[in-house]
C-alpha cells in the first residue's frame, strides 16, 4: 500500500482541488466502510520507467484525490493476465504497438486502452560505445565468430515473459544467431552492464528509451535492417473492462495523465540519487498546473 499522506504533498494540492479532493474524500470514507477492497489495484514491475509512473499515479490518485490504491508487483505476463481477469484494476505498462502486441490481442475481450502515458519510447540491443563500430554496428554484426567470441555467446536480457525478450528470440532467428540470451530484472541488466563498464569488457544487452541507463552509461543501439525491434512505442494504461463504470474518477485521471520520455527519465534519475518518493514530490511541486488537469480535467 502507499504511504499515508505528508502535509507537504497536502499543501501542494488543496488550493488546487480542494472541492474535489473534498468530493472524493467522502466517496472514499463512504466505499471504506462498505469494503476492504481498495479502490484501484495497479500492477507495476521492476522496469525504472515502470516503477516510477506506477508510483507517481498511485501517490497523486491516494493523496491527491482521496483514492485507496494497491500497488502490486508482478512479472509483465502476470499483470496482464491479472488486468484481464479482473484480480488487477489497472497496469501503466503497455508497449505499444508492437512490443506487447500478443498480449493486447489474446485479451482484448476483457482490456480497455486508456492512450498513451508517454511516447517517442523505443528498444533494442544495446552495447557500450567502447565498442567498436567497425567490428560490431549491427544486429547482424552479432553472427561475426569474433564478436560472439568477445561476447561469450551470451546476450544480457530481463524478465522471460517480457515482449523485448520474445523480439530478442525473434532476432535469434531472423539473423541467423546463435546465442544465449540470459534472463533477469531490469535491475540485474542495468548492474550487469555497469560490471562490464568497469571491466571495459564487450556486452550486448535488451534496452529501452526510457531507461536511467543511458545517462549514466555511454550506450548506442545496434542498427537493425530487418526491423524486428520495431519504430517508436508508445506506452499505454490498461484497465479491466468494467473499471471505468465502478470508478470513474480515476480511469478520467488516468486518461489525461501523460509525460514526455525526458521527463520519466529525469525522474529515474532523481530517484536513483534520492528516492522514488522524494523525486515525485519535487516533480509535482513543479508541475502543478498539470496535475491539477490530471486530476479534474480544468486547465
Amino acid at each position: 500500500m502507499i504511504c499515508k499522506p505528508n502535509t507537504a504533498f497536502r499543501q501542494v494540492l488543496k488550493t488546487l482541488v480542494a472541492t474535489a479532493a473534498m468530493t472524493a474524500s467522502l466517496a472514499f470514507t463512504q466505499a471504506s466502510a462498505e469494503s476492504n477492497e481498495p479502490d484501484v489495484a495497479i500492477g507495476w514491475t521492476t522496469w525504472g520507467d515502470a516503477e516510477v509512473v506506477s508510483k507517481m499515479a498511485a501517490i497523486i490518485l491516494q493523496q491527491g484525490m482521496g483514492k485507496d490504491v494497491e500497488l502490486t508487483l508482478a512479472d509483465i505476463s502476470v499483470q496482464y493476465r491479472g488486468v484481464a481477469d479482473g484480480d488487477l484494476d489497472a497496469m501503466l505498462m503497455s508497449w505499444q504497438p508492437l512490443t506487447h502486441k500478443s498480449y493486447m490481442e489474446r485479451y482484448a475481450d476483457t482490456l480497455v486502452d486508456l492512450g498513451p502515458l508517454y511516447e517517442g519510447a523505443d528498444l533494442g540491443l544495446v552495447v557500450p560505445n567502447y565498442v567498436p563500430e567497425s567490428e560490431l554496428k549491427s544486429i547482424a554484426d552479432l553472427a561475426k565468430p569474433s564478436v560472439r567470441e568477445q561476447l561469450g555467446g551470451q546476450i544480457q536480457g530481463i524478465g522471460a515473459n517480457s515482449g523485448i525478450m520474445g523480439m530478442t528470440q525473434t532476432a535469434m532467428a531472423d539473423y541467423g544467431l546463435d546465442y544465449e540470451i540470459l534472463t533477469g530484472t531490469g535491475p540485474k541488466m542495468a548492474m550487469e552492464i555497469g560490471k562490464a563498464f568497469d571491466e571495459n569488457r564487450w556486452i550486448v544487452a535488451t534496452g529501452w528509451h526510457p531507461h536511467w541507463k543511458f545517462a549514466k552509461y555511454d550506450l548506442r543501439y545496434l542498427d537493425d535492417p530487418k526491423g524486428v525491434y520495431g519504430g517508436a512505442e508508445s506506452v499505454h494504461a490498461i484497465v479491466h473492462k468494467g473499471f471505468e463504470q465502478r470508478q470513474p474518477e480515476i480511469v478520467a485521471f488516468l486518461r489525461r495523465m501523460n509525460l514526455s520520455v525526458s521527463e520519466v527519465e529525469e525522474l529515474m534519475a532523481q530517484a536513483r540519487e534520492t528516492s522514488h518518493r522524494d523525486a515525485i514530490y519535487a516533480w509535482i511541486e513543479n508541475n502543478t498546473d498539470r496535475v491539477q488537469y490530471w486530476m479534474t480535467g480544468e486547465e
